[in-house]
């Protein structure tokens, strides 16, 4: 009996509504004011504040369905497990339940006949291991024993495999892996035997530890239990399929593009490429990602470009994009209300971007094949055969054709070629000031979230939001967000560049709002009651039932700002320093930027 992912996404939330968790909505992929990563990678990131001091709103027992971006393994796309865009059945404790409950959910879920009904005999699990610093989790292994897995099945791994962190100093804490026999046959190894047999599909974290500058760990106030399952993967292993991409969550889509490029042209791995990065795309313009030639804007043109130049690899040249989109907006306009209520501005996107790739995507390849014929004229004159692309080049064909570097390493390999990667990032980085990718994490970012700088930062941006709604109208909505530690990076929606009056208004304003000594109330309110009076925020798709509102008052009358949030914020402006606004630019089509520092 087949079970669609739909079906799959429904019964995981009716099982933990059965073990008292509150379901929420999945957060944005771009991260809430957090320069540290691009994108959530995992449901950690949008939960912080309520691992260590902020108290939830929703109770502490939650679960949803949460999107997330990984494009570290995205040379592994096309295989049989991996995806970039990919959505996660979580489940949370936050200083509620802990081991053993969790365990025995899991393994409720994945096998009672009423839910997913697997048989335990293909199922392995991996515990921690002892080190230096915290113990081996006997305890999670004796859960697992009594409820059936038999010692052969259970694997004691070291920290590399069974300890998971969000970085080098944060919580943390040991957790116990669930796997899936993908044979037809009865299971011959466990999982350190050989782990090439088995497929994780859950992972369960008990995060009670913190670890510290000096790498020691202390224990947590209180213990959480983070855990995740990956849709896709579920799905293949409830419907015995030997792929993520035989399954509904890809099918019709592989279908579509056989239908569109000639039989004898079809590539397997091409159409699965293009299924993945268009389904991702779909999501990264849906929460407000345009392609752009920095940050997650970067990210996304490259997902959308390697698409167009895989149909190009099956000899199809012609506009296709809008065929593939159409077909993802069906299958997520009722999961997802940021895709439901911009499904004219994915499609608009999608085909600008595919327009201007098609306007230069010959002539990056007639360029790349000149490099190539030069590479064969040096080796016939000279007899020394040179296999690197430099730099300088690569970056011409970047800065010329807007080809990602990623691309034309990947076009070079195909030609027995390499790039001088190193040379042309540090010209990346020279000719943009700051590159990063989505692989960097600035961890030191994450220590100071607490301190009293980015408090003051953070509040700072409201303000800004607030006044620039005032002077520029209504129609102005935050894009983005960045803050560290020394400055402000908003992106905010208008369609013209602001005049210096206009800056100077919105700067003194903010001072104005600074120097009377605002205080910042906080109240929790149901989401139905918060947009009905009139409470403010771009992104009400992504905050659950139950919401923070933080309103700043002056005299107890005067309203400056009134908006959603889950970050923290000074009690009173007194506390803040001098606001200045270094520069204002464009960011992309309709979207401004503002650079502020606080001095």
């Amino acid at each position: 009996m087949q079970i669609t992912s739909i079906e799959i996404r429904q019964k995981f939330l009716e099982f933990f509504k059965t073990k008292n968790h509150s379901i929420i909505e999945s957060a944005s992929l771009v991260p809430e004011n957090d320069p540290s990563v691009l994108f959530n990678t995992a449901w950690m990131q949008p939960l912080i504040p309520y691992l260590l001091w902020e108290k939830h709103p929703m109770w502490t027992r939650l679960a949803d369905v949460q999107k997330c971006i990984r494009t570290n393994d995205i040379d592994e796309v096309w295989d049989n497990t991996h995806c970039t865009f990919f959505e996660m059945l979580w489940n949370w404790s936050l200083w509620d339940y802990f081991k053993e409950d969790s365990i025995k959910w899991s393994y409720e879920l994945l096998t009672d006949p009423k839910w997913f009904w697997i048989n335990p005999d293909h199922l392995a699990v991996t515990v921690y291991e002892w080190d230096d610093v915290a113990p081996k989790d006997e305890f999670s292994a004796w859960i697992w024993k009594t409820l059936g897995i038999p010692e052969s099945r259970i694997s004691f791994m070291w920290a590399k495999d069974n300890w998971w962190a969000a970085g080098p100093t944060w919580p943390c804490g040991p957790d116990t892996e669930i796997f899936y026999w993908i044979w037809e046959w009865e299971p011959r190894w466990n999982v350190k035997e050989n782990d090439e047999q088995w497929m994780e599909i859950w992972n369960n974290v008990f995060m009670e530890y913190n670890r510290l500058e000096d790498w020691r760990l202390e224990k947590l106030p209180a213990q959480n239990v983070d855990t995740w399952m990956w849709l896709e993967r579920i799905t293949r292993t409830l419907n015995k399929r030997s792929s993520v991409y035989d399954t509904d969550i890809f099918e019709d889509v592989i279908l579509k593009i056989k239908e569109i490029v000639w039989e004898e042209n079809y590539i397997e791995r091409s159409a699965r490429i293009i299924a993945d990065h268009l389904r991702a795309a779909t999501h990264m313009i849906a929460d407000w990602v345009y392609p752009k030639n920095v940050d997650q804007g970067y990210i996304l043109r490259r997902l959308i470009r390697r698409a167009i130049r895989e149909f190009y690899k099956m000899s199809y040249e012609s506009p296709v994009i809008s065929e593939i989109w159409k077909i993802y907006i069906g299958k997520f306009e009722n999961v997802y209300a940021s895709v439901k209520n911009n499904k004219g501005k994915i499609l608009e996107e999608l085909k600008k971007e595919e327009e201007k790739f098609s306007k230069t995507i010959k002539d990056w390849i007639k360029e790349f094949e000149k490099l190539v014929r030069w590479f064969q004229i040096a080796f016939e004159r000279s007899g020394q055969k040179v296999s690197q692309i430099a730099w300088d080049k690569a970056f011409r064909l970047y800065d010329t054709y807007w080809f990602p570097i990623e691309m034309t390493e990947e076009l070079a390999n195909e030609n027995w070629l390499t790039v001088d990667k190193e040379g042309f990032k540090s010209a990346f980085e020279r000719h943009q000031e700051l590159s990063r990718t989505a692989s960097e994490w600035k961890f030191k970012w994450w220590l100071a979230w607490d301190s009293e700088i980015e408090t003051k930062y953070h509040t700072a941006t409201h303000i800004l939001l607030a006044w620039l709604r005032k002077i520029l109208w209504e129609h102005v909505t935050q894009a983005w967000a960045n803050i560290t530690a020394e400055r402000i990076r908003f992106d905010f929606t208008n369609p013209e560049k602001m005049t210096n009056e206009q800056i100077k208004l919105v700067e003194d304003f903010v001072n104005d709002v600074i120097n009377k000594d605002s205080v910042m109330n906080l109240e929790e309110m149901k989401k139905a009651d918060a947009i009905s009076s009139w409470v403010y925020w771009s992104f009400w798709e992504k905050y659950p039932d139950v919401v923070k509102v933080y309103t700043l008052i002056w005299s107890d009358w005067v309203i400056y700002s009134r908006e959603l949030c889950g970050w923290p914020h000074v009690e009173n402006t007194s506390w803040m320093w001098k606001f200045k606004i270094i520069k204002e630019e464009a960011s992309s089509s309709g979207v401004r930027r503002i650079k502020a520092i606080l001095e």
